[in-house]
């Protein structure tokens, strides 16, 4: 008797599209249906025509930032909706054994852009962009290019199977074959999930946040303690984490009525890599889509702010970035009628279209990066995902060298060694308590009562602070730059307006929305209400009251310092690359207070009848007295109008 065939083979003969999904150790799920393409995330097609929840597999492009705003290369990829009415789990051993194993050959192999034009763009970026202040930090991509002449499908699967076989610590490995595209990977990384279950209030889901910075490559013969001790002491690798952090925090501060709270770090260990990550959690009663929409995207895979990072992303790269930096969304009816959420980033992942591989890999740039150790990285993570999927000879991963015959899960944990937990642990002595605790608005605070106002100048930070005042009892809104015009009854009968951050040189003359947070602080000031600029809107009142501004020698972008703020020393994160400046020792200028670095006279705080400013983000994770510090400067704020004269 001829057996039957398995799920898979069924899948195969019928040429369905279909995708595979490890996300455990021992099984890989089979999702079968019918594609669908969608313009808007709105449009992903949980309910059928009888409203009967579906489950949907959605590849969501980078492109879909322009549901943002946000500037990108338009190269129309599709948001596809993988529709699935079919969905088996399989033993992932009895899978392995019916995958094509044979190696697929690669043709035309290299990078679309030489090592030499990468480092020159890397430059360009840490001069022009992070140098103008135009953000803290920025991914830059190139591909790796090759041909291949194998059936996508039978290729595909190959990938796979070695993934399976091959690499460890991924949060998904998976396949996705659909008409025309195929993509493989083994993403490290869960950019956003909303899961029903633990919720503890009805109508609300748990939402996470993973982010992972920092790339050490393991050496030939595997990672070591000592090895890993001098990536884990890095200042640019530390940095880098901090600054991620802190942008999907205002993420989750913008989806979650608590904000967020970290757990971590964490060491992500894979088979040729390791990462350090946190995990961001907190509750929304958002519809999956909108979260997806209001995450998007990972700041790891763009930059932060993440409006700049688009910006900049789309004048320094040469072509579209299609699926890379995007995410794949899995949607899961549950038992209530609504759905789960699980959306992994799509990175570590090869694309097979007509024929050519590409596989995108990308640098984290920041001030101190150095442009042919970018170089170096983006090597690293090609022929990581190369190796992986056995396109290129493969390193010898630390579980085969301890044991050929042992599989990858048992190979011991560096993250168990003491000397790392130790260096984990203390970069947590570093960060603010308000953001490693759990946190909730508090109505009843001290300022219950009270509106608030915060002006967003393109720097979701905004969220953040919104997140705070809340905290402190503020009924709290936010408002972008660019209806500030439209909102003026409500700022003026707000009880304080926060003028907030944003990216860019505060004396640029010609930038609408520079000149638009300058009638915000304008308004408030000659209307004698109170007020409390923050970063750039701090430079903007600086330069109204009459100091100096200059740009700083080295940016200070995710640069944690102790301040003296008006006679008590603060904690404070700092994301500026421009400063007001004093003659230093310079307390007071009229009915304004300064405080200011003794040495070079950089003001870091400014206070006057009805006002106060600060040039750090009290907001920020970096920022151990900024809750404290908030709390003191609104005080003055509101309390300060009786101090005029």
């Amino acid at each position: 008797m001829t057996p039957s065939p398995s799920p898979l083979e069924s899948v195969l003969r019928a040429e369905r599209p279909f995708a595979l999904i490890a996300r455990d150790a021992g099984t890989v799920e089979l999702l079968v249906g019918e594609v669908v393409d969608v313009p808007l995330l709105s449009d992903i097609p949980l309910t059928d025509a009888t409203g009967t929840p579906r489950e949907v597999l959605a590849l969501v492009p980078y492109r879909q930032v322009v549901e943002r705003g946000f500037a990108c290369h338009d190269d129309g990829a599709p948001l596809r909706c993988l529709v699935v009415d079919e969905h088996v789990t399989l033993e992932r051993a009895a899978l392995l054994s019916t995958l094509p194993s044979e190696t697929v050959p690669l043709a035309d192999a290299g990078f679309d852009v030489s090592d030499d034009e990468y480092a020159t763009i890397v430059r360009r970026v840490i001069a022009d962009e992070i140098g103008r202040g135009e953000g803290a930090n920025f991914v830059i991509r190139r591909d790796f290019t090759a041909s291949v002449d194998t059936d996508a499908v039978i290729a595909g699967l190959t990938w796979f199977r070695a993934l399976l076989e091959h690499e460890r610590g991924a949060y998904w490995t998976f396949l996705v074959s659909t008409p025309g595209h195929l993509a493989v990977g083994a993403s490290p990384e869960a950019h956003v999930s909303a899961r029903r279950a633990g919720a503890t209030i009805a109508g609300t889901s748990v939402v996470t946040m993973n982010p992972i910075s920092g790339t050490f490559r393991h050496p030939v013969g595997g990672a070591t303690a000592e090895t890993l001790t001098a990536f884990l002491s890095s200042t640019k690798e530390t940095e880098e984490l901090f600054m991620v952090v802190d942008e999907e925090l205002k993420m989750m501060s913008a989806v979650c009525s608590d904000g967020g709270r970290i757990t971590g770090p964490h060491l992500k260990e894979m088979s040729r890599l390791t990462h350090t990550e946190y995990m961001l959690r907190g509750t929304s009663t958002m519809d999956p889509r909108d979260i997806l929409r209001e995450t998007m995207f990972a700041p790891t895979v763009t930059g932060s702010p993440m409006q700049n990072a688009c910006t900049v992303i789309q004048r320094h790269e040469r072509e579209p970035r299609g699926y890379y930096s995007g995410v794949a969304a899995l949607f899961t009816p549950t038992a209530d009628g609504r759905h789960d959420l699980d959306a992994p980033i799509l990175i570590r992942t090869a694309y097979l279209v007509d024929g050519t591989l590409r596989v995108p890999v990308g640098a984290t740039l920041v001030r101190h990066s150095d442009p042919e150790g970018e170089v170096g990285e983006t090597h690293g993570k090609a022929a990581g995902v190369l190796g992986a999927i056995g396109a290129v000879a493969r390193d010898a991963a630390p579980d085969t060298l301890l044991d050929e015959d042992a599989p990858a899960s048992t190979a011991p944990r560096l993250a168990d060694d003491p000397s790392i937990a130790a260096l984990l642990a203390a970069r947590n002595e570093r960060l603010a308590p308000f953001w490693l605790n759990p946190q909730q608005t508090a109505a009843a605070g001290p300022y219950g009562g009270r509106t608030a106002v915060v002006v967003d100048a393109e720097d979701r930070f905004t969220t953040m602070l919104a997140h705070q005042l809340r905290h402190l009892g503020f009924a709290t809104s936010i408002v972008p730059w660019s209806g500030a015009a439209a909102e003026a009854d409500a700022l003026a009968a707000a009880d304080i307006v926060v003028a907030g951050p944003g990216p860019g040189d505060p004396r640029d003359d010609g930038s609408a929305r520079i000149r638009a947070m300058r009638d915000v602080v304008a308004a408030r000031l000659d209307g004698g209400r109170p007020l409390l600029a923050v970063c750039l809107s701090h430079q903007i009142l600086a330069d109204r009251l009459g100091l100096d501004l200059a740009p700083l020698a080295t940016p200070h972008q995710g640069l944690q310092k102790t301040v003296d703020v008006f006679g008590e020393p603060s904690s404070i994160g700092f994301y500026n690359t421009f400063t007001a400046r004093v003659n230093p020792g310079t307390a007071r200028l009229g009915r304004t207070e300064i405080s200011a670095d003794g040495a070079s006279g950089d003001v870091y705080a400014l206070r006057g009848p009805g006002y106060a400013s600060v040039q750090g983000h009290l907001e920020s994770i970096l920022s151990r007295d900024g809750l404290a510090t908030l709390e003191r400067l609104v005080s003055w704020a509101l309390d300060g109008l009786s101090r005029r004269s």
